[in-house]
């Protein structure tokens, strides 16, 4: 099954060249899910790959959320075996699948890696969960938090006296959704040298713990206490951490370097301060002194006067900026970091060029995420199926049309 893709409105430079779409040519089946799973099928559609999405039928049908872009969708219903064919048909000619259930689920259905690997060797069969295909919790219900909990990752994460929630950033996207898109991408190599496909086992409570690495590393190092704001990257040193302005907006201050701080120091008014002391700047005992100065240097302006003061100083200090501000700022502006289609959404990243590293602008997204089930009958039609067949699987409810159709 070939999905053509290209119909999607690219800017021409894209069109030209291979900038960001190398997945060209990589055939995907994934059944939908939440979070993770679409945002990770997400990314390999960005960047070229042809998704095709098993939606499952529901009673309402609920705007397509953003996660859901640049694919095709056919609404089957799972639960009838001429369904099951039809998924199987699109796994035999697939690449890679994507699915995001409790483990057993897909067996059950008769669409796990024993069923579609045995007609599509070079299958790779992508498994996305909380806590992994086997062990203790591995059909225990959890979200995001409760992978990042068991990680280590939480208890690291916020002020002295309770963990601070950090979005569902780290577990979904970043444990889950980067973890296997990389999986299944090492995967896809593997297959494509040996012929055989494999199962991905992405875990996020796997992906947490791994992007822990380098704090594990330092505490087996001593360089790291267990203990929530204590440490040099976790918001206990003065010169790496957030201080609030004059109007109630934020600055982020990542001075760690002795010269940023030096530089920070000077462009805040402080370096003639007698009290404070750049050379004990990684002293722990020192930093409730130099927070607590920086805290009222930072109260004397504004959020935008600091940045307008510290222009040029190379300090490493940014604004913090909402979400509606974000996308307003020169940079991003500058680097195409968001798009309106028509709201701002961020840009796939990261990007590519040949040579010159300005000529990578970011791949341009498409307007509308599909609705469930807009390319039903595209689909069926693609596979081999009569017009006369297709209106009979719809009759029979194992197969629905978008309900603007």
């Amino acid at each position: 099954l070939h999905i053509n893709l290209t119909s999607r409105p690219l800017a021409t430079n894209h069109m030209q060249s291979f900038k960001g779409l190398g997945l060209r040519g990589v055939r995907v089946v994934e059944f939908a899910s939440i979070g993770p799973g679409p945002f990770c099928a997400m990314m390999l559609a960005d960047f070229g790959a042809s998704v095709v999405r098993i939606d499952q039928p529901r009673p309402e049908q609920f705007p397509t959320p953003v996660l859901n872009r640049h694919r095709k969708s056919i609404v089957l219903d799972l639960k009838q075996p001429r369904a099951v064919d039809i998924a199987t048909q699109l796994a035999t000619k697939a690449d890679a699948t994507i699915e995001g259930n409790r483990p057993g689920v897909m067996e059950r259905l008769g669409l796990g890696p024993e069923d579609l690997m045995s007609a599509n060797p070079r299958l790779v069969y992508g498994r996305l969960t909380g806590y992994g295909q086997y062990g203790p919790l591995a059909q225990a219900a959890g979200h995001d938090i409760n992978y990042i909990a068991l990680s280590g990752a939480l208890h690291a994460i916020g002020g002295s006296e309770q963990p601070t929630v950090p979005l569902n950033l780290v577990g979904d996207f970043a444990a889950g959704s980067m973890s296997l898109a990389l999986g299944m991408l090492v995967a896809l190599r593997h297959a494509q040298t040996t012929g055989r496909g494999q199962v991905v086992d992405a875990a996020m409570t796997d992906g947490a713990a791994y992007l822990m690495t380098l704090f594990y590393g330092m505490q087996s190092m001593g360089m790291w206490h267990d203990t929530r704001q204590s440490n040099l990257l976790d918001g206990a040193a003065p010169f790496y951490r957030t201080y609030t302005c004059m109007d109630g907006k934020a600055v982020a201050v990542g001075a760690l370097e002795p010269q940023f701080f030096r530089n920070l120091l000077e462009a805040t008014g402080l370096s003639s301060d007698p009290d404070i002391d750049p050379k004990r700047q990684l002293d722990p005992s020192y930093w409730p002194q130099l927070t607590q100065k920086l805290q009222q240097q930072f109260m004397i302006k504004t959020r935008d006067e600091w940045m307008l003061a510290l222009e040029g100083a190379n300090a490493c200090v940014s604004p913090v900026l909402s979400m509606n501000e974000a996308p307003k700022h020169p940079h991003n502006v500058a680097r195409n970091v968001f798009q309106s289609i028509p709201d701002p959404t961020p840009s796939p990243a990261p990007r590519f060029a040949a040579h010159d590293p300005s000529n990578n602008d970011a791949v341009e997204l498409s307007t509308e995420p599909p609705l469930a089930g807009q390319h039903t009958e595209q689909i069926l039609a693609d596979l081999g199926y009569t017009s006369g067949e297709i209106a009979s699987l719809v009759d029979s409810k194992v197969a629905f049309l978008s309900k603007d159709q």
